[in-house]
C-alpha cells in the first residue's frame, strides 16, 4: 500500500464564537472568556474564531458590552495566534445590504482591532455580494476567506461549486472555507467534493460544519483523507448538537497519523476543565436547551439548520400554534423552492422560516408576504441559483413591480457621513459609528447604558475625593 504524504491536519478553535452561538445564544461574556485565552494561545491553533456572526448584536443587546473593546482585549491575550471573525458579506454583521463605504470601513476597524482572518459568506453565494469585502480585506492586509454556504438541491451540483470555487480564486481570496451550517455534508459527500475543490483551485480548504445531524466527525475525517487543509472544531463542554466536533476528539483521531496535529492533548484538558462550569452553570440555569446537544435527523430530511428549527419553534410558540410544527416543516421546502432556492443561513433561514410559518398560520400562502420575502423577490438580496415562482412573485409583488439585477449595493448611496451625523452625540470611539450603522436602536440603548455607567463611576470618585466614602 503506497505511504500516504505527511500533511498535519490544521484546527480553527470555535469555542469563544460559534460553539457558544450554537449552543447558549451567544451569552458567554468577555469576562468567562479572559481568563483562559492566555493558554488557548499556547496550544498552536491555525486560528481562533472569536468575533462576528452574533457576537456583535449579543455583546450590545443582551450582555450590555462593547464587541469592540472585547475585540483588543482577545488581541491582547492571543500573542501567537490568529484571531478570526465571521462577516456576512455586503450585510456585515446586520440583516440588511450596506453601502461599500460602510463594508470597507468595518474592514478597516476590524483589522486595526485585531482581526487576522475575515471569513466572508452570502447567504444566496451571490459573489457579487462579496467582492467589496474581499478587496477590502486584502487592502488591510487580512486573510479573505470566502465561504461557500453549503446546501443540497438539484442545482447544487458538483460543477456549481467547483465554478463558485473557481471564481473565488480570481476574485483575490486567501482561502475557501465550505461553510455547512445546517450540517448537511456526509461523508463520502465530502470526500468528492474536498477532492473537486482540491483540483479545481490552489488556495487552501477549509471546512466548517455542524453537529446537529450526527454525521459531522465521519464528514471532518473523510474531508481529512481527501485533503482538505483546516477544520473548524469545539472544545468539548461546547461541541457536539448544534455546536461543531469536538476539538479533542479530533487531535486524538489524528494522533499518530501523517495527518497528526500536534497538539497537545494535556493542555487542551485544561482548557476543558476551564469551560466546563460555564456549561455546567448554563445546563442549570436553562440557557443551554439539553435538546440542542441532541441529533436532530430532521435536518437532513427538511434540510432546515438547528438554529431556524429552534426559531420556528418560539415563533410558534408565541402565536399558541406549536401542534403545526409538522406543517410548518413541510411547508419550508415549499418556500424556499419559491424563493429561488437559496440556501438557509442568515438571513434567508430566517426570510423562509418565518415566510412558512405565515403561510401555516394564514391559511392560505402568501396572503401575508414579509418585508423581508417582497426584498428577496425584489432581488434586493442578490440573484439566487434558479428563478423565483412566478405566481408567487406576482400575487407578492404585484404586476409591475421593478426587479433588480444588478449588484444590490450598487443601488446605495454611501452612507459613512449619514451615519456619524446621526450618532455623533453618543460617539466616543471611531468604532461606536460602525456599532450605530449596525443596530441603531440596539447601540443607541448600549450608549446609554454606557454614559449612565461613567456618570455612577465619576460620582463615586467626586465623592472619595470630597472624603464621603461610600458605606
Amino acid at each position: 500500500m503506497a505511504e500516504i504524504e505527511k500533511k498535519p491536519i490544521k484546527i480553527t478553535e470555535t469555542v469563544l464564537r460559534d460553539a457558544h452561538q450554537s449552543l447558549i445564544a451567544t451569552r458567554m461574556t468577555t469576562e468567562q472568556m479572559l481568563p483562559i485565552v492566555e493558554k488557548m494561545d499556547q496550544v498552536g491553533y491555525h486560528s481562533v474564531e472569536c468575533w462576528g456572526g452574533a457576537t456583535f448584536d449579543a455583546s450590545l443587546r443582551f450582555l450590555k458590552e462593547d464587541p469592540w473593546d472585547r475585540l483588543r482585549k482577545f488581541r491582547d491575550g492571543f500573542k501567537n495566534t490568529k484571531l478570526q471573525m465571521l462577516f456576512r458579506g455586503q450585510n456585515i454583521l446586520g440583516y440588511r445590504p450596506y453601502a461599500d463605504d460602510v463594508v470597507e470601513y468595518f474592514v478597516k476597524k476590524s483589522v486595526a482591532n485585531g482581526i487576522d482572518i475575515i471569513r466572508i459568506f452570502d447567504c444566496l453565494n451571490d459573489l457579487r455580494n462579496l467582492k467589496t469585502a474581499v478587496k477590502a480585506a486584502n487592502q488591510e492586509k487580512a486573510e479573505a476567506q470566502v465561504a461557500l454556504s453549503y446546501t443540497l438541491g438539484d442545482a447544487y451540483t458538483l460543477d456549481y461549486w467547483v465554478d463558485k470555487a473557481k471564481k473565488i480564486e480570481e476574485m483575490g481570496a486567501s482561502s475557501i472555507c465550505i461553510k455547512d451550517m445546517a450540517g448537511l455534508l456526509l461523508p463520502y459527500t465530502a470526500t468528492e467534493l474536498v477532492g473537486a475543490l482540491k483540483e479545481a483551485v490552489d488556495l487552501p480548504i477549509q471546512l466548517h460544519t455542524h453537529y446537529t445531524s450526527g454525521v459531522a466527525s465521519m464528514t471532518y475525517l473523510k474531508a481529512v483523507e481527501a485533503g482538505v487543509d483546516v477544520i473548524d472544531t469545539a472544545m468539548s463542554p461546547f461541541a457536539l448538537g448544534t455546536s461543531q466536533p469536538a476539538t479533542e476528539v479530533m487531535v486524538e483521531t489524528f494522533k499518530g497519523t501523517p495527518y497528526d496535529t500536534g497538539l497537545d492533548q494535556k493542555l487542551l484538558s485544561e482548557i476543558a476543565d476551564y469551560f466546563r462550569p460555564i456549561r455546567d452553570e448554563a445546563l442549570e440555569t436553562g440557557l443551554l436547551n439539553p435538546k440542542n446537544l441532541g441529533v436532530n435527523i430532521k435536518t437532513l430530511l427538511y434540510q432546515v439548520p438547528g438554529g431556524m428549527l429552534s426559531n420556528l419553534t418560539s415563533q410558534l410558540k408565541e402565536q399558541n400554534a406549536e401542534d403545526r410544527y409538522y406543517e410548518v416543516l413541510e411547508e419550508v421546502p415549499r418556500v424556499r423552492k419559491d424563493l429561488g432556492e437559496p440556501p438557509l443561513v442568515t438571513p434567508s433561514s430566517q426570510i423562509v422560516g418565518t415566510q412558512a410559518v405565515m403561510n401555516v398560520l394564514m391559511g392560505e400562502r402568501y396572503k401575508v408576504a414579509t418585508k423581508e420575502t417582497k426584498d428577496i423577490l425584489s432581488g434586493k438580496y442578490g440573484e439566487t441559483v434558479k428563478p423565483f415562482n412566478e405566481e408567487v412573485k406576482k400575487k407578492v409583488l404585484g404586476d409591475d413591480a421593478e426587479v433588480i439585477t444588478c449588484r444590490p449595493a450598487d443601488l446605495i448611496p454611501d452612507e459613512m457621513d449619514t451615519l456619524r451625523k446621526e450618532c455623533e452625540q453618543y460617539a466616543q470611539q471611531d468604532e461606536d459609528v460602525l456599532s450605530y450603522a449596525l443596530f441603531p436602536q440596539v447601540a443607541t440603548d448600549y450608549f446609554k447604558y454606557r454614559q449612565a455607567q461613567q456618570t455612577k463611576v465619576d460620582e463615586t470618585i467626586a465623592d472619595t475625593e470630597n472624603g464621603n466614602y461610600p458605606v
